[in-house]
Order: structure tokens, then sequence, then C-alpha cells
């Protein structure tokens, strides 16, 4: 689906500056990067865009006044080789995707360069341990569904959609084990829930969202549905 939207925009064309675009790309080019990450893409889930998105991350609109257009393709590309330390996931999607989000953030208004980072990335921190789940959410999912997973973590009141509450037993009891590990991997769009919950499953190891899905079982205080259980809730 991604790499339809973006199919026309690569090409001498599509790195036209248009009438109306973003300087540096077509007018056409950047109404695509910005449906993208409006609609298609977790990015606005923690950054900011004109005004739009979450308020726990770095504004898109002004980083390129912050940073070099070296530093932007490489974050972007992988997060955890440029700071170690960021609770930013590594967004899977196709590479023409990726491109055109690259350039359009690269062509925003600024100048800063490659030799002259505004800012040093942050100390690497010692990562949690695999099976430590409580420390696992507090660092990537305690910002959007709380630390006790109510659904109230600091930047989610600037979320279209309110987090899952993971403390609420009676909606956690419907969703079985698979799916909880199926949304972290994979990213709340591929469950028909809000996009701006990002896949997990590039960053994190299958034993580490194993540890957050049972975690949540914590949280809760519950577990998932008979019928998921291998017929133990049968019984």
């Amino acid at each position: 689906m991604l790499v339809g939207l973006v199919a026309t925009a690569t090409g001498p064309a599509a790195r036209a500056q248009g009438a109306t675009g973003t300087p540096g790309l077509s007018a056409a080019a950047s109404r695509k990067a910005e449906a993208l990450l409006r609609d298609h893409l977790p990015c606005l889930g923690c950054h900011a865009l004109g005004g739009n998105g979450g308020r726990i991350a770095p504004d898109l609109a002004t980083v390129r006044t912050r940073r070099s257009a070296a530093y932007i393709a490489a974050i972007v590309t992988d997060p955890a080789a440029v700071v170690p330390a960021a609770a930013m996931p590594r967004t899977p999607m196709p590479p023409a995707t990726r491109a055109l989000i690259i350039r359009y953030l690269q062509a925003r208004p600024g100048s800063a360069t490659d030799g002259a980072p505004s800012a040093a990335p942050a100390a690497a921190a010692p990562p949690p341990r695999a099976g430590d789940g409580a420390a696992l959410y507090a660092r990537w999912c305690a910002a959007c569904h709380g630390p006790t997973g109510k659904g109230d973590g600091p930047n989610a009141s600037a979320l279209p959609v309110t987090p899952a509450a993971h403390a609420d037993a009676a909606a956690m009891s419907q969703r079985p084990d698979d799916s909880l590990y199926d949304t972290i991997a994979g990213g709340g769009a591929i469950m028909n829930r809000s996009a701006r919950m990002p896949a997990f499953g590039e960053t994190l190891s299958p034993a580490e969202i194993r540890a957050l899905v049972a975690h949540i079982r914590t949280l809760c205080r519950c577990q998932g549905p008979a019928w998921s259980r291998d017929g133990s809730g049968a019984r």
C-alpha cells in the first residue's frame, strides 16, 4: 500500500521544487510525504509536524535547524545506530517510502551542517535485560500507555486515539497473547488500530516482545481468552 503512495515520488520531476511544495521537492512529493507521516507511519506518535503529533520527541518541522542532512538520513534508517539510548524504534517501510521521508525532512527549512551537529547524541544506557518486562515497558511503552498501563502517559493527550489501557482487565482479557505480540511487533496499523502505534519488531527481539506481553498480563492481572490458552481454560 505504501509503495503505491510513493511510486511517482521519484525521478527528476519529484526532485524539482514545486510551486507549493517543500523546497527541493515537488508539490506532489511533499503531499505524499505529509500523507504518509500523517496517516500511515508512526512518526507523529512522538514527533510533531505542523502542530500535529506527539510532544515527546523533537519537532520535525524544524529538524534542519538542528540536524544535518546526513544525520537525518542516518537516524531515519537506523535510530539505534545513531543514538543507542533513544526510545525510537526502527520503522519498517519500503525503500522508496524511506527515501521520500528522508528527502522531505532534509528539505525542511534550515541549514545545520554535517560537521557541526547542534547536540551530541545521548550516552548509551545499559539496555534492559530481555526478560525484564517492567524495564522494557518503562523504556518503550510508558510514555503513551502510562507507567502503570492506564493509558495516561505524558504523550497520551497528544494522540488522536487514546492509547490502550493495559491495566484494564475487561479489555485485555479479550485479547490473546498472540494479538498483543503481533501489535507490539508489527504496530497498530496491521491490527486495524492507530498507525501512531509503532512497530517494534525490527528493534526488539522476540524474547523482549514476549517479556512485554507477560508484563501487560501483570498490569491487567488477567489472562487472554480461554480459547487462546491451548485449551487450558476449558477445564
